[in-house]
């Protein structure tokens, strides 16, 4: 979609919409190609014009430092799966604060690192396409052990009134009946889809079943070393949910349509499971009502997601993500007139109200996303965006869904 050249009418097209934040991802091959050494000031420029040009449109930035690409110099040392890239994301984690931390007054450190580890090392339907369950559990504590030193580094670094976050995208796991082996299902899918990732963070450790369910994969006690769950749990500020539908599990019915349904996960074609240590764990859809990624809408599980946040965490909360992809159609006046996409996102700020109403301390909701563009594995051919970018000629055009969300921030409210 071209934001590097085009950022400036990006921006203005943001405050035309009113919107009051942008969360933005910073490339750490742009600032550090190799992964190692000084920054290169040409891609740092980037993000400080970028930075300056919402500020003087009172658009508060949020930096996010890792949504998935890193340099490929460190995945050919072995990526993720090998410490070493933990240490090199807090010395990149500095370089950027350095540059914006002034200017920047949110940092989140990870964007979803369950895809990271699990989509890129284990099913291998994202990038770098590896497939290998071993790694993917070496990936996330490594992912974890980065995140706590990067927020180690920022709090060098940035200004006491800087807040350091987190964005998980916590799986909301519910049992496809009451019985006792699909609970247990539910246990297994939660852990390696959510506790891996809050124990260490938030809970002093990873939690004991996790181990137990992989001990077959990874010697837990040889790739964890002293000290690093209390690197992990350093205390951040914010917590941010990425949210787009729920998880609905079962035990394995043992005919030939749970192999099937165990890849119907909603996270890409693999013969490769993305679910160490619980493989036969059979997904199903929470409903019929799906969005062109083939996701149920079902935003109970948002407002279920951040109240169970707020009693389990007690931090403030963002939701970092949340929106859908629909078969948008440019219609013959240039229009594009996408109801679905309002009704999704009408229903997920009720979602958030409601979480509010029940005690939940959500201080911002992100839609995503403003533009349609690159969705990794799916490339351009799903659109989440509430702006219509043609990829010809990169026209903006925003959408019906752009025009009713400018109304509601307006409003400063749903009618």
């Amino acid at each position: 979609m071209d934001h590097y050249h085009r950022f400036r009418e990006d921006v203005r097209m943001m405050a035309d919409l009113g919107l009051t934040s942008y969360r933005f991802s910073i490339s750490w091959p742009r600032i550090q190609p190799t992964g190692r050494g000084p920054a290169v000031e040409r891609g740092l420029d980037f993000y400080r014009a970028l930075v300056d040009t919402l500020l003087e449109h009172d658009i508060s930035p949020v930096a996010t430092l890792y949504h998935w690409d890193l340099p490929q110099d460190l995945e050919e040392a072995g990526g993720w799966p090998v410490r070493e890239t933990a240490y090199r994301f807090a010395d990149y984690a500095a370089l950027a604060a350095r540059a914006l931390g002034d200017r920047v007054p949110v940092w989140t450190t990870l964007n979803e690192p369950w895809c990271s580890a699990f989509l890129g090392y284990g099913s291998g339907v994202h990038a770098p396409g590896r497939t290998s369950a071993a790694d993917s559990l070496k990936a996330a504590h490594h992912l974890n052990l980065g995140h706590g030193l990067a927020v180690g580094t920022l709090r060098e670094v940035l200004p006491a009134s800087a807040k350091i976050a987190v964005s998980l995208n916590l799986h909301l796991v519910r049992p496809l009946t009451d019985t006792d082996q699909d609970r247990e299902a539910a246990r297994r899918i939660e852990a390696v889809g959510n506790r891996i990732w809050t124990g260490p963070m938030f809970k002093g450790g990873y939690p004991a079943d996790l181990k137990a369910d992989t001990a077959g994969i990874v010697d837990w006690d040889e790739l964890v070393r002293p000290g690093d769950e209390a690197e992990i749990g350093r205390p951040i500020d914010l917590l941010g949910l990425n949210y787009y539908n729920p998880t609905v599990v079962s035990a394995p019915r043992g005919d030939t349509e749970t192999a099937e349904a165990a890849r119907n996960d909603g996270h890409g074609d693999s013969e490769f499971s993305c679910w160490p240590g619980s493989e036969d764990v059979v997904f199903h859809l929470a409903n019929d009502d799906v969005t062109a990624m083939g996701w149920p809408i079902d935003a109970t599980g948002l407002s279920d997601s951040l109240i169970g946040m707020h009693r389990d965490f007690g931090l403030p909360l963002m939701v970092t993500e949340n929106g859908a992809a629909f078969e948008d159609v440019v219609g013959p006046d240039g229009q594009v007139d996408d109801p679905e996409r309002i009704r999704y996102v009408k229903l997920h700020l009720e979602a958030v109200a409601e979480a509010i109403a029940a005690g939940a301390d959500v201080r911002g909701y992100y839609l995503w996303s403003l533009m349609d563009n690159f969705e990794w594995a799916y490339g351009y051919g799903k659109r989440f965006g509430i702006v219509h970018v043609d990829y010809e000629t990169q026209q903006r055009t925003p959408k019906a869904s752009a025009r009713w969300y400018a109304e509601v921030i307006r409003r400063g409210g749903l009618a």
